[in-house]
């Protein structure tokens, strides 16, 4: 007598669906990594409670010797004007404030203004307390 199941069961695995979680997850990574961009200059930052998370087109760093550096690019006090107007490109163009906190109030202030005749958000950057 030869008896032989008609209904064979096949030892395979499909990685469909497992390739399908991996490249959510690889394109959730991708969104969410770019949001934060740190400045490349070390400034010893303000802390506060709280802070929203802001996306930086231009910043505007002051180091505690009062140098200046828009996008990591060293610029004078007289030229930080016009390099402010060339990286604002856009309508609603958002400046964040990299100073450090041993810099006096004043040239927080001096950039601020510049920023606001160009119209342009301002946005002070801390470290959460």
């Amino acid at each position: 007598m030869d008896i032989k199941s008609k209904h064979k069961v096949e030892a395979s695995f499909s990685m469909s669906s497992m390739t399908d979680v991996i490249f959510l997850l690889l394109i959730f990574f991708m969104l969410t990594s770019s949001f934060i961009t740190p400045s490349g200059l070390p400034v010893n930052l303000p802390t506060s409670k709280s802070s929203n998370i802001v996306m930086q087109k231009v910043s505007v760093t002051i180091t505690p010797d009062l140098q200046y550096y828009v996008n990591d690019n060293k610029v004078s006090l007289e030229n930080l004007e016009q390099s402010l107007k060339s990286e604002l490109t856009e309508e609603e163009g958002v400046v964040v404030l990299h100073c450090d906190k041993s810099v006096p109030v004043e040239h927080l202030v001096n950039v601020a203004s510049i920023a606001t005749k160009l119209e342009a958000k301002i946005s002070l950057a801390t470290k959460p307390d």
